[in-house]
């Protein structure tokens, strides 16, 4: 008589523990970027564990995750920290955006659904709204991916590994920056003015002013935030 053994235990318990991963994930993330883990922090897993009340294993699954997002980093005996603010990952993370978000609007404006467009009119209009009411941070103001402009066209862009990479490392990176760098005067403004272009070119399904306005754009942010953290340290990559 053959011996039958059932799996259906440790396959529950498996994707309840990556569900409950992910779960931990997202609260670590929103945490770190909206500055309650302060920048540097050491992360130690026992207090973590307790403090959530998990096992170590969906931690540690969700500060790899963290790690991969680079909202977390490793040393050997030094554990893990929440990153800080660094000139020259700001300039790299701004240098792909260019090239990422540029693509992104040019494929947007072939590929946009008209609902997709009434949405980013939508959003575009929360914006306006909120900027005549004094919110001069205005396209920072809205909240989560889901109401986000820049994000919205990524996924409209009819390109899902293009999505994956605006929408995930990229995103939670520039979120982090966004949160923890001073605002700019005017600057709320001029991105909202921006955003208008880009609209309008995208509305058009002119690809080639819709890509041209979102680098103009990206640009623009960068020339404003960028001296916030001085100038990059010297490094050669290739050393």
């Amino acid at each position: 008589m053959v011996e039958t053994v059932d799996i259906e235990p440790e396959a529950d318990t498996a994707r309840a523990d990556g569900a409950l991963a992910q779960s931990l994930f997202q609260r670590l993330s929103e945490a770190i970027i909206q500055g309650e883990i302060p920048l540097g922090a050491k992360l130690s897993e026992p207090v973590l564990a307790r403090q959530f009340g998990v096992s170590r294993a969906p931690l540690r699954e969700a500060l790899n995750r963290l790690q991969e997002r680079r909202l977390v980093q490793r040393a050997p005996r030094l554990g893990a920290r929440v990153v800080s603010l660094s000139a020259a990952t700001f300039r790299e993370i701004y240098g792909v955006r260019e090239a990422l978000e540029g693509f992104a609007a040019r494929a947007a404006a072939m590929a946009m659904s008209s609902t997709d467009l009434d949405r980013l009119r939508a959003i575009l209009g929360a914006q306006e709204e909120a900027l005549s009411r004094g919110g001069d941070d205005a396209p920072n103001a809205l909240g989560g991916e889901d109401r986000d402009f820049h994000a919205l066209i990524a996924r409209a862009a009819g390109n899902a590994l293009l999505a994956g990479l605006l929408c995930g490392d990229l995103y939670q990176q520039l979120r982090l920056y966004r949160s923890q760098l001073k605002k700019v005067p005017g600057r709320g403004a001029r991105a909202v003015l921006e955003h208008r272009r880009i609209l309008d070119a995208i509305a058009e399904r002119d690809a080639e002013m819709a890509e041209w306005q979102m680098r103009r754009h990206v640009t623009a942010s960068y020339a404003a935030l960028a001296p916030l953290l001085g100038p990059p340290a010297s490094e050669d990559p290739c050393a």
